[in-house]
């Protein structure tokens, strides 16, 4: 049986009552704290009086590293496709031999 939990998560100052998965929990809990601490670096850094600016600049920052890491791994898929031609290639040419 895969049963819930209830948890309560608090994101800059509110509340938010969350029913998950166990496996889930963890990785809500730590979000959670790295969001908290990306707006209190904002907050200090940035003359910034709503917690809406300071929410959305989070956000940015974390779709804006999820797509980094989607483009470089596109990148790095690309590189090895390469790699696995040129051997395949390399390995043809020693087979018909």
């Amino acid at each position: 049986m895969d049963e819930k939990l209830k948890i309560k998560i608090s994101i800059a100052d509110r509340v938010y009552p969350l029913t998950v998965d166990p496996s889930q929990e963890e990785g809500l809990r730590s979000a959670s704290k790295k969001i908290d601490t990306m707006i209190k670096q904002f907050e200090e850094n940035y003359a910034v009086r709503d917690k809406q600016d300071v929410l959305a600049m989070c956000a940015l920052q974390f779709a804006s590293q999820v797509e980094q890491k989607q483009i470089d791994n596109a990148i790095d898929g690309v590189e090895t496709i390469e790699r696995l031609n040129k051997i395949n290639s390399i390995l043809d040419q020693y087979l018909n031999k």
